[in-house]
């Protein structure tokens, strides 16, 4: 009898977080959902309870590194091995750390680094040896469109995504064979619904955004880079992409 596979979404908000969690838990996944707010957690677990989803929360801070194996040992004793690691932590906590490129100083990358690569690269090697030697896994990050495409404004984030998407993409082909599969979501414009997304429509004039990304559409786009596993990376909500 096969195991129940088991998704732990990593940076679970109200935006694209929860849509993924929702969305892997139709396919049959059990869930586990890390956020900072245990209340939010609590709700998101009763709304996927309502659906027929196994889901519990797991409240901790992403940028509390040394707390992070013992995060995974919460969920793994809950849930069993993580199968699918997301990765696509609060946008909030990085506009609240923008700079743009020409004030940038060294000092400046530390918040961006620490959440976009560090904290990531952490879990990733506490879940990963699991992966490969049942030969079968995933990790899957969601990031700006910077990642890719020069954005002054925010040239610290940008710099820390782009970082991230190299360590992410040099994964992907190295993982070749082993039936492990890293991928990447990179998404353009605000989430709607989401933190980041009521934040951006606050502080920036709504005429220069980019269209607002509908959570559940993301959802649906991680979904597929995880079954097709046919291209590293994905790019949703520009023209053309």
């Amino acid at each position: 009898m096969s195991k129940t596979k088991t998704i732990a979404v990593f940076g679970a908000g109200p935006g694209m977080g929860r849509s993924v969690a929702r969305r892997f838990g139709r396919e049959g996944f059990q869930v586990a959902l890390v956020a900072r707010n245990q209340a939010r957690l609590d709700a998101y677990t009763e709304e996927l309870a309502a659906d027929g989803i196994t889901a519990a929360g797991f409240a901790g801070d992403l940028a509390d590194r040394d707390a992070l194996p013992g995060m995974i040992e919460a969920i793994t004793a809950r849930f069993g091995p993580i199968d699918v690691l997301e990765y696509a932590p609060s946008g909030l906590d990085l506009l609240k750390h923008a700079t743009a490129v020409r004030d940038a100083d060294a000092a400046s990358f530390e918040f961006p680094l620490d959440l976009l690569l560090r904290t990531p690269v952490t879990l990733i090697r506490q879940a990963l040896p699991g992966m490969l030697e049942r030969g079968d896994g995933a990790v899957l990050f969601g990031l700006p469109v910077n990642a890719s495409i020069p954005a002054p404004p925010f040239g610290n984030i940008g710099t820390a995504a782009a970082a991230a998407r190299h360590y992410l993409h040099t994964l992907h082909a190295d993982l070749a064979g082993t039936g492990v599969y890293a991928g990447l979501l990179q998404i353009t414009g605000p989430v709607a619904d989401s933190d980041a997304g009521d934040f951006v429509l606050e502080n920036y004039d709504p005429a220069l955004l980019p269209e607002r990304q509908n959570p559940a559409d993301l959802a649906d786009a991680m979904w597929d880079l995880y079954l097709k596993r046919d291209t590293f990376d994905q790019v949703v909500g520009m023209t053309g992409a």
